[in-house]
């Protein structure tokens, strides 16, 4: 795990940052439906997929990899790994499961369906130990569809990184939609970069398979 220092006085965001971190906090979230169509009648997984193209994307901006260190300083990750979710059927909870990212899909994939069978039935809200610092989280709600996802958490607007929430899928003039919630920090990600990531992942479905 690498990352690099970024230089408050000498960043191009620290009028932003300091306005929405600082003097103003804010988090925000945007909702929105992906067409998997293409996933879909190729019968691929849909989680592992949808998990290795989230970190493709996050892995290529500086803004889906900003984050603060043990003291505060303002750091940006090398590289992100994804940090999601699995159900237990059996006590009705769920735990987290880490997996590491590889920019083949079917390495990655291999590496999915390693850590699901190795730590998948394993109870409790960490299924795999020692998450790394240099993970996001991403969890699915495949229960029901939503128009909307947005999540309320204490320590939120001291916290960079993004967090995707998935729900169901359903058809729609003969589509396959996925709702998904990406919440960011508006200190480090504008409108700009997550319509830019939506846009980008959007193009993914449709072209990488």
């Amino acid at each position: 795990m690498n990352y690099r220092y970024i230089d408050l006085d000498n960043w191009h965001r620290k009028e932003y940052f300091e306005h929405y971190y600082e003097k103003i906090p804010c988090t925000y979230s945007m909702n929105v439906k992906l067409d998997i169509s293409n996933i879909k009648n190729k019968n691929l997984k849909l989680y592992p997929t949808m998990l290795y193209l989230i970190t493709t994307i996050v892995n290529k901006y500086d803004e889906f990899k900003t984050s603060t260190d043990s003291k505060g300083n303002i750091i940006i990750f090398d590289e992100m790994l994804p940090c999601y979710t699995i159900f237990n059927k059996e006590t009705k909870t769920f735990s987290n499961l880490w997996t590491n990212y590889d920019k083949d899909y079917y390495k990655f994939c291999m590496y999915y369906e390693e850590d699901i069978k190795k730590f998948g039935n394993n109870v409790g809200m960490i299924a795999k130990d020692n998450i790394p610092v240099n993970s996001f989280n991403v969890s699915m709600i495949p229960w029901a569809t939503f128009e909307s996802f947005n999540l309320n958490l204490k320590e939120g607007y001291n916290y960079l990184l993004p967090i995707f929430t998935m729900g169901k899928y359903f058809k729609e003039n003969n589509k396959y939609l996925l709702p998904l919630s990406i919440q960011v920090h508006h200190s480090v990600c504008d409108g700009f970069h997550i319509c830019s990531f939506i846009n980008e992942l959007q193009n993914l479905i449709y072209n990488n398979f």
